[in-house]
């Protein structure tokens, strides 16, 4: 459902950078009205004027950590107290850690898999009763393709998208009362985005997007069609269901090769010192929609 003059209002997380703010930009292209929401401040103001650029006739700008419930819950009451209802939630927030388990500091581990897990139990918290007091809503969450597989260097990333999408099919169990509400999982692969070198690393390196990698507007597309016809998950990536087979059906041979691979296609030629990257406080020199790859 939409307002009378068919402009849908669309709450995004993690909106200051990469599909977040790509996907701010595909909606503001249909007219909506967007509350973008993220830490830093500054390169959200920066997506709100992309975003106004591209179509959209109001945006507010949310500074907020999805690991703060209360926040969550103010922007979801400002959203209905301004414009009557909140139609869509897009919920693109995560940080990134590389290196083995031992080897990455606990908090780091656990501010990945919180922002993952508690973050999006927060914001269901804030966002299914209003959801429900309207009859209606959709949730997309943007998981991973490593919610469906397990690779080295990547352990608190994997644990966060793993409980993450578990957490996504008990919501779509939970919400079968009300058909109006919709809730689905968008698992991209590889994406041009800045979060493979934003993030923590302790294994020497950076990150890189494993081939093949997309454009975060490729993504954002998706994302926009799936708003428009919801699924419980859809993969973004023409190669995801072949790597999530091979995971299930020849797990021997998927982990002699995952290893090898992911130095070749995953991690970047460069040398870094033990660092907490973006997983405790954004960095907003470099957030942008895209990285430095070529995307399909």
């Amino acid at each position: 459902m939409s307002s009378p003059d068919g402009a849908r209002t669309v709450l995004i997380t993690g909106a200051s950078s990469g599909v977040g703010r790509a996907t701010a930009i595909e909606l503001a292209g249909r007219g909506d009205r967007l509350v973008l929401l993220a830490r830093g401040k500054q390169a959200l103001e920066e997506t709100a004027a992309e975003a106004r650029a591209a179509g959209a006739p109001e945006v507010v700008v949310v500074a907020a950590d999805v690991n703060d419930e209360g926040a969550l819950h103010r922007a979801v009451d400002d959203a209905v107290e301004r414009w009557g209802r909140l139609d869509v939630v897009v919920h693109s927030a995560q940080v990134m850690a590389y290196g083995r388990i031992e080897d990455v500091p606990a908090e780091v581990f656990e501010t990945v898999v919180d922002t993952a897990v508690h973050g999006t139990a927060n914001l269901a918290r804030a966002v299914l009763p209003r959801f429900r007091a309207q009859g209606g809503g959709s949730l997309v969450v943007v998981s991973s393709l490593l919610a469906s597989v397990a690779a080295p260097m990547m352990g608190s990333y994997i644990a966060a998208k793993w409980g993450q999408l578990g957490l996504i099919r008990v919501l779509q169990q939970e919400t079968r009362d009300v058909p109006g509400i919709a809730i689905s999982a968008v698992s991209p692969g590889g994406v041009d985005t800045p979060i493979y070198y934003q993030g923590a690393s302790y294994m020497g390196s950076t990150g890189r997007p494993p081939p093949p990698v997309y454009t975060p507007q490729r993504v954002a597309r998706t994302i926009v069609a799936t708003i428009d016809r919801p699924k419980r998950q859809v993969h973004a990536g023409f190669a995801n269901p072949v790597i999530v087979a091979g995971f299930r059906l020849v797990p021997a041979v998927f982990d002699l090769l995952v290893g090898p691979l992911l130095r070749l296609g995953g991690i970047a030629r460069d040398h870094v010192g033990p660092t907490p990257g973006n997983v405790f406080e954004s960095r907003p020199d470099e957030n942008a929609t895209r990285g430095h790859w070529r995307g399909l």
